[in-house]
């Protein structure tokens, strides 16, 4: 094992530590392959599962697995209208299993999101029964402050151009702070404490993954 990954794997049982003292579940899985593996594990066959959007999910190969695996996906890609995409979210709540990675993880064990419409962060604070959460050590931060940073500066502006959405960061690489009607960065929100223990799984990986 070459020294960061070394370093890497310190620093995640660190964080693990953390995460058992505020109700979250969590692993360390040296590369994607494995981070696929463990996050299959978790899930049983026959469950329903939802989604939010992220490029990590996609890198590990966790999107195509669920799809050809033997389960119940409620996919929102799937809502073409507003009264389908109502409806889909009432359905959503009750999931057995969300997905989603973190725009970052402080080093105390706290996950640092940012969205849009908040979508993602609903499903992440209330409803599925299990979140499952995948995060490269590219994530991790010294503390929440910098995970804001973090997110506005380093995952929004890609994602924005990914989404093509009209937005100082997509014209400028940086965060400016804007309140265009396309930003992305409209809901913060910091999970410090699981209520239900563990409920959130976080599965940290020791590669860069997603932005």
């Amino acid at each position: 094992m070459n020294p960061k990954k070394q370093a890497y794997e310190k620093l995640a049982n660190t964080i693990i530590e953390k995460f058992e003292t505020r109700g979250i579940e969590g692993y360390y899985c040296d590369n994607k392959e494995e981070a696929l593996e463990k996050a299959i594990s978790l899930i049983e066959k026959g469950s329903t599962i939802t989604w939010g959007g992220s490029e990590t999910l996609k890198e590990i190969g966790m999107l195509e697995a669920i799809h050809n695996g033997e389960y119940i996906l409620y996919d929102r890609a799937e809502a073409k209208t507003k009264e389908e995409s109502r409806a889909f979210y009432g359905k959503a709540v009750t999931a057995d299993y969300f997905l989603m990675s973190s725009n970052a993880v402080t080093q105390d064990g706290q996950l640092v999101n940012i969205d849009g419409a908040g979508n993602r962060l609903s499903l992440l604070i209330y409803g599925p029964e299990n979140v499952i959460v995948v995060a490269g050590m590219n994530k991790v931060v010294k503390d929440v402050d910098e995970g804001i940073v973090r997110t506005q500066n380093v995952a929004s502006p890609p994602n924005t151009i990914r989404l093509n959405k009209d937005t100082g960061c997509r014209e400028l690489g940086k965060c400016v702070n804007c309140l265009k009607d396309d930003c992305i960065c409209c809901q913060v929100v910091i999970t410090r404490k699981s209520r239900v223990k563990n409920r959130i799984k976080v599965i940290l990986v020791g590669e860069e993954l997603g932005y």
